[in-house]
């Protein structure tokens, strides 16, 4: 029994002293967590620095976007007039300028010219015997009261007369229309303008209403947009447009009509803008049959604007940063509008005198600390350089 107490002892006193030791660390552990916070709160600082600044009024032009398709203004189709004639030359190719009365094509006038010949020698030969029935008809009218001609040769003499004349006339005729033949043997433009599509084929025997060439009529084209009628009231002949070619250059034109009737499809209904006559040159970025898109220009209106690099787009929304009296930011979700430059348009959400975060706002979230400087000045950036 007294080895075991002796044995007791040394266990007792290595538990009386865990205890004694815990005891201490317990009493001083809330005094160190509280010295711990209150030193964070000391040394909290800003996650970003940042500038801000206020939303700006502007006049920002309004504008209706469309698409459609690039069109000939009017198309010529040039026919051939002639029939069973062979073509023998063609001086026109597809993409040429032409100008009105240019001759494109040639045919073979050598059946024409005999048969204009012909009609010649019928014509001189009327005329020589108009001019025997005409001499007789007045040797009979001397006659006319002497009783030596009847009253049916004296008819006779008149008939034949008005006969002769009436052969002249034939003969005449006839020739005229050899001279149209030969005329129509040349192809020649009836307008000035741009070859849309070539035909003839040098050696063809063609018959007449045969197409031989089509043509874009003055060189001019127009954009045929598709607006849906509910933006039609906002359009009128005149008003202005920026068309945008595929390979991103821009011409300006004007509305020249507005269809009459909308389509019960798509409901929408083709404006017809006219291009200017350079957009149809060879060089020209707009072709016949392409694609374009367009905005229509229908005047200015008050906006309010942030630059650029305030709107944060995130999960398919945009947000800019309020910055708040306590230098902590507040996200607001905004709905962008119109863009002018390096500014955009902002629908609702801001106040004129509501402080936003500009550069920095990507990086920030909602409740965020920030440290605001001022914004430094183009010219004393210049200077520091």
């Amino acid at each position: 029994m007294k080895n075991m107490k002796t044995h007791l002892k040394p266990v007792a006193c290595a538990l009386l002293a865990v205890f004694v030791i815990g005891g201490a660390g317990l009493a001083f552990y809330p005094s160190s967590t509280q010295a711990a916070d209150d030193k964070k709160a000391e040394t909290a600082k800003p996650a970003l620095t940042v500038t801000t600044t206020k939303p700006s009024a502007a006049r920002l032009p309004i504008k209706l976007a469309a698409n459609g398709n690039v069109a000939a203004w009017q198309e010529a189709s040039v026919s051939s007039q002639s029939t069973g004639l062979r073509l023998a030359e063609v001086r026109v190719n597809v993409g040429d300028v032409v100008k009105a009365g240019d001759v494109l094509a040639v045919f073979s006038a050598e059946t024409v010219e005999a048969d204009l010949a012909q009609s010649r020698a019928a014509l001189m030969e009327a005329e020589a015997n108009a001019a025997d029935a005409i001499a007789n008809a007045a040797r009979a009218r001397t006659l006319q009261n002497s009783g030596a001609l009847s009253a049916q040769q004296l008819s006779q003499y008149a008939t034949a007369e008005q006969t002769a004349n009436a052969r002249i006339a034939s003969a005449k005729a006839a020739l005229a229309s050899q001279q149209l033949r030969l005329k129509y043997t040349k192809v020649v433009a009836p307008d000035s303008g741009i070859i849309s599509a070539r035909g003839a084929t040098v050696g063809a025997v063609i018959g007449s209403g045969t197409e031989l060439f089509r043509m874009i009529r003055q060189g001019r084209l127009e954009w045929r947009a598709e607006v849906v009628a509910a933006d039609l009231r906002n359009l009128k002949v005149g008003t202005g447009a920026v068309v945008k070619a595929a390979n991103g250059s821009e011409v300006t034109g004007k509305v020249r009509m507005i269809a009459p009737t909308v389509d019960t499809q798509t409901r929408s209904a083709l404006v017809y803008v006219d291009l200017p006559p350079a957009a149809a040159s060879k060089d020209a970025p707009f072709k016949a049959g392409m694609f374009a898109s367009g905005q229509f220009e229908l005047g200015t209106s008050d906006a309010m604007t942030v630059p650029q690099q305030a709107i944060v787009v995130r999960d398919g929304f945009s947000f800019v940063f309020r910055l708040n009296a306590n230098q902590h930011v507040s996200q607001i979700k905004v709905q962008p509008g119109r863009r002018l430059g390096d500014r955009i348009e902002v629908l609702g959400g801001l106040t004129a005198d509501t402080q936003v975060v500009v550069r920095g706002a990507g990086f920030l979230n909602d409740g965020d600390l920030v440290s605001n400087v001022a914004e430094t000045a183009p010219a004393a950036k210049l200077a520091a350089k």
